[in-house]
């Protein structure tokens, strides 16, 4: 289930997946943890679709390979830091790239 475009927030980040295997199941359960831990939603979007952070399933339903360009939105201002601890987390390849 996918969240209705009209919604509102007050934090906006852009990243872009760089990580060889793209959004998959793990790092979807990193970044729920971090949105579950957020004092409003947090949303991630690829351009065609928006998403609740807070759900794996719905993360991956993005379907986000190498390259896509991702934007994390947050509701409340507050959540401005856990916005850019979650851009960060995307930027470092989740992680994974360190041995690569």
């Amino acid at each position: 289930m996918t969240i209705n475009l009209d919604f509102q927030y007050s934090v906006f980040r852009q990243t872009t997946v760089v990580n060889a295997l793209g959004m998959h199941a793990r790092p979807a359960a990193v970044i729920a943890g971090m949105a579950q831990d957020a004092g409003g939603n947090i949303w991630l979007s690829d351009g065609k679709s928006i998403v609740d952070a807070a759900s794996i399933i719905e993360m991956i339903s993005l379907c986000a390979v190498t390259g896509t360009k991702v934007s994390i939105f947050a509701e409340k201002e507050e959540d401005s830091a856990l916005a850019d601890k979650i851009k960060n987390f995307f930027d470092v390849g989740f992680g994974e790239n360190e041995n690569k």
